[in-house]
């Protein structure tokens, strides 16, 4: 099971934390990944980091603007987000997948586990 926390209602250029706890003994075993999707479109990737924490893979179209991290011993991966737009509004999902960081994989098909989802909305 995952569980994400951290979302809320911020205003354009604030920064927010997300964070999603694993409750299996065998996240060290998962690449972990964010997705999002905003009202009206498509589930997209947003970050990804595999089970070492020592690789991470983040779309173009993210703009440097979103961190991925990850704390084994805590079973919990992170995703920091800085300078938030409106357009990030969306819901955000946590995702875990054996292959997650593997090129092809980096999509919904890498994923064999999903969170709930935590809504973020930014405006003024």
């Amino acid at each position: 099971q995952l569980v994400e926390t951290g979302g809320g209602f911020v205003q354009p250029g604030d920064s927010l934390r997300l964070s999603c706890v694993a409750s299996e003994r065998t996240f060290i075993t998962y690449d972990m990944g964010w997705f999002r999707r905003a009202p009206g479109k498509e589930r997209e990737l947003i970050a990804i980091i595999d089970r070492n924490g020592e690789s991470t893979y983040y779309p173009d179209y993210t703009t440097g603007r979103f961190t991925i991290s990850r704390d084994n011993a805590k079973n919990t991966v992170y995703l920091q987000m800085n300078n938030l737009a409106p357009e990030d509004t969306a819901v955000y999902f946590c995702a875990a997948g054996t292959l997650l960081i593997k090129p092809w994989y980096r999509n919904e098909r890498g994923v064999d586990r999903w969170g709930q989802g935590t809504q973020v909305t930014v405006s003024s």
